[in-house]
């Protein structure tokens, strides 16, 4: 059967008929297609998470209604969406997306492709390196986790796949957009794979017109081989009437480092898992995360240090801002094996709060197996010193700048890990233009 093109306009329902109809615009191997659906029969089995659940009872999804939205099918026309990771910076390769499907073809240095680095769309690259891929693919997320875990692994449409060889070293960072349409949903997946002694960075970042509807529910996996470096930056700013979901997951190996900064800006409602598992001896992970919030803005992310081997460390610094009658939900578990002696685990949240009404809950936990450890956690909200403002203003700010001042100040410990100036200046100005006056 010739596969329907993705450029026909369809609504597909996420029902069975729907399913079967979206499989048949896929021109995709068998053993793709059987992941598929054993993934759609794990998600009909499923119930929808509810407060009753431990992880979800901070978290209030009884306004999602998935019927309101379609399978990624169909692109309509690419909406405005405004990159702002890659300005002013030297990009070995490029690629976009909008409501899930790639927007023409992946831009990348030949020089790299020739060492053997590949990168691109998943569904550009399956006919040519399907065992490859079929090799990672849902290997780190486990894509059957909850429902909608499995709602992704079913119905996931292209996404962006990463592999850098042994020893090679991407110099300059790759860069990948993604958008949608009103309406629309994006189910991308992002799975990349660095070989032992490889190096890369990565900036991925996502937003559509402000007052767009839509649905997001995606995967990130990485694997970071024996002594590779990845830096990866991923700023989530779709608009606040996106429901914004997704399972994020990384294993590093031995001797190897990964840097995973966060921004998250976006969305009505986020809530995201992501994990780092150390399964190589003297691992390190340094995952750094920004979030601002604001109107009823509810952006809930836990996350998970996973010591599995000796002399690893791990350093997660979460930093939270929240005006209006926006909440934020952090959740954090350092968990170490019985295996993992001599780890190193620090885990922080701080939170600024810059209204009364604003609520952020911190919830830092610790699941030690080994006896010769060092892990410490911590958390800490407060409103603004009426003092500093104070202070500011006598130097001639007006209050809505000492608040900006203030606040760009209170996430600069963030600022200052991250060594891509481009990065750092793009999370200060995404901030600094939301603050309002301080109630």
């Amino acid at each position: 059967m010739t596969p329907t093109t993705l450029t026909e306009k369809m609504q597909l329902t996420f029902t069975d008929e729907g399913f079967a109809a979206f499989l048949e615009t896929l021109n995709e191997p068998e053993w793709l297609t059987e992941i598929r659906k054993s993934a759609w029969e794990r998600f009909k089995e499923l119930p929808w998470p509810s407060n009753r659940d431990e992880e979800w009872m901070r978290t209030d999804i009884r306004l999602f209604h998935l019927e309101k939205f379609f399978i990624p099918s169909a692109r309509g026309e690419v909406v405005s969406g405004t990159p702002v990771l890659a300005d002013g910076v030297e990009l070995v390769g490029s690629a976009a997306s909008c409501d899930g499907v790639a927007t023409g073809a992946s831009q990348f240095d030949s020089a790299m492709a020739d060492k053997g680095v590949i990168f691109g769309a998943i569904s550009e690259l399956l006919e040519e390196h399907g065992e490859l891929i079929r090799k990672h693919l849902f290997q780190v997320v486990d894509g059957l986790a909850d429902r909608f875990a499995a709602l992704h692994q079913a119905t996931w449409t292209s996404g962006i796949f990463l592999y850098v060889p042994r020893n090679v070293c991407v110099e300059n960072p790759i860069h990948t957009f993604s958008t949608m349409t009103d309406g629309g949903s994006d189910f991308t997946h992002t799975l990349i794979v660095l070989e032992e002694g490889a190096e890369a960075t990565v900036l991925a970042e996502s937003n559509n017109a402000n007052d767009a509807v839509g649905l997001h529910c995606g995967a990130i996996e990485i694997v970071v081989g024996d002594r590779g470096n990845l830096r990866y930056v991923n700023l989530q700013d779709w608009s606040q009437k996106v429901w914004h979901f997704a399972h994020q997951r990384a294993v590093i190996g031995q001797d190897s480092n990964l840097q995973w900064t966060v921004g998250a800006l976006g969305s009505r409602l986020a809530k995201v898992n992501q994990h780092v598992s150390l399964k190589g001896k003297r691992g390190n992970c340094q995952v750094n995360g920004v979030m601002f919030t604001e109107n009823k803005q509810h952006l809930s992310y836990h996350t998970l240090q996973h010591h599995e081997k000796p002399d690893c460390t791990s350093d997660f610094l979460y930093k939270g801002a929240l005006q209006d009658q926006s909440r934020t939900v952090w959740r954090g578990m350092i968990k170490v094996d019985v295996e993992a002696q001599q780890t190193d685990g620090y885990q922080r949240n701080d939170n600024l709060l810059l209204s009364s009404k604003a609520r952020a809950d911190s919830i830092p936990g610790l699941e030690i197996e080994a006896d010769d450890v060092r892990c410490t956690h911590g958390s800490t909200s407060g409103r603004v010193d009426e003092e500093l403002i104070f202070y500011a203003q006598c130097r001639g700010f007006t209050r809505k700048e000492a608040i900006r001042a203030i606040v760009t100040g209170f996430f600069q410990q963030v600022f200052d890990r991250v060594t891509i100036e481009s990065v750092r200046e793009a999370l200060a100005l995404a901030i600094s233009r939301r603050v309002r006056d301080y109630e």
